[in-house]
């Protein structure tokens, strides 16, 4: 299943996954540097979903907060 996430890197709140109306809003505490960030969503989603982080792909959006990923279950 694919889904639009918004990333929130260096927060404190992180790591939470908030459902919204039409996208996933992910906080990750890992700045958006050398693809740390994107490694704590892929582990955030995996989290969320109850699967490994194995199953998590980024399709687009690699270097941007606006995201579409593909989780496989």
């Amino acid at each position: 299943m694919q889904y639009t996430v918004h990333v929130k890197p260096g927060s404190r709140k992180g790591p939470l996954v908030e459902d919204g109306t039409d996208h996933l809003t992910v906080f990750v505490r890992e700045r958006a540097v050398d693809g740390a960030a994107n490694d704590g969503v892929v582990r955030a989603l995996a989290a969320h979903f109850g699967v490994p982080p194995r199953d998590v792909t980024i399709l687009r959006g690699h270097a941007s907060r606006h995201k579409r990923i593909e989780v496989h279950t």
